[in-house]
């Protein structure tokens, strides 16, 4: 038996990234049931080895449920609510919760599980669902070391690694950190991006530079094809930005941590937003640049990679 198939795996939510990243675990040979609301979402994963159930319930017997949904309140409802996991008795041994929750809401889920005998492991991701095809998702967790060391098989098979950082709601802080460093590298990349255009540089010619030096990343060659032939499709929205900047100030007046360039950054998306853009791809910073810039961006129409590949 693969040692991946020594424990039962449920996962709830089939959206664009609890799809992806359900589908990993299954292909890698996992013994995994899968539930959504609309059930006809899941029902391709059958074909990969996945058993699609008709109740949340049915996944009571697992011994580690997964939680891939749209807010905390969809995490209570799945797990507590009156047809949720446990309303027929039953309980999984450990919860992981992927779900982009607060601190609070985090430590609210977690006391109940733990007063049920059940343990929580809060597991944030960074990436899309294109980054989880790519098998370059990473993932942050806290809560108890044990529930971790017996995830973190499951974890890996999702995606390049998994980063433990301890006790309690710390995976939360950590991707607050994390997408607070999104908004500010993101306004850096348009500002020097716009800078080299205007000087005379061609977009995808100066990010095929940056790329290769020092300072390149997964991230600025990710967003180079959007940057160079100005595709806006969304992959995370000005507004989400913004809420979680503000998340990040408040964790930094609470631990007396100053974030000045953080809080530029800020107005800045803010007023992104003002223009218009905030349902649109975060990365249409680039536009509010240019036009502080006085130039007009035109689409390069280059073939150029993502560095996923």
């Amino acid at each position: 038996m693969s040692d991946l198939k020594k424990l039962k795996l449920g996962w709830i939510g089939i959206g664009r990234m609890g799809y992806a990243m359900a589908e990993r675990l299954a292909t890698a040979g996992c013994d995994i049931s899968v539930w959504n609301r609309t059930k006809s979402k899941a029902e391709p994963l059958a074909a990969v080895g996945a058993t699609v159930v008709n109740h949340l319930s049915d996944l009571a017997h697992c011994d580690i449920v997964f939680t891939m949904v749209s807010t905390g309140k969809d995490v209570k409802e799945v797990l507590f609510g009156q047809h949720g996991v446990m309303s027929k008795g039953g309980k999984p041994k450990i919860v992981v919760d992927s779900t982009s929750i607060s601190l609070e809401e985090s430590a609210e889920i977690r006391t109940k599980l733990t007063d049920a005998g059940i343990q929580l492991l809060a597991a944030p991701v960074s990436g899309n669902a294109k980054v989880i095809k790519a098998g370059k998702l990473t993932v942050v967790a806290s809560g108890p070391e044990a529930a971790f060391n017996a995830v973190q098989p499951y974890l890996a098979a999702i995606g390049r690694g998994v980063s433990y950082v301890g006790e309690g709601e710390l995976a939360r802080i950590a991707k607050i950190c994390h997408n607070v460093m999104l908004g500010v590298v993101i306004q850096n990349l348009c500002e020097i991006t716009v800078l080299a255009e205007k000087a005379g540089m061609q977009r995808h010619a100066f990010l095929d530079f940056l790329n290769k030096s020092v300072m390149g990343s997964m991230f600025t060659a990710y967003k180079t094809p959007a940057i160079s032939n100005l595709d806006f499709h969304v992959t995370f929205t000005p507004e989400l930005l913004r809420k979680d900047i503000d998340l990040g100030l408040s964790a930094g007046r609470t631990h007396g941590v100053p974030m000045p360039t953080t809080a530029v950054t800020r107005e800045i998306v803010q007023t992104l937003i003002g223009q218009g853009y905030g349902d649109l791809d975060f990365s249409t910073l680039l536009l509010l640049q240019a036009q502080a810039s006085g130039i007009t961006l035109k689409s390069e129409n280059v073939d150029v990679s993502d560095g996923l590949e």
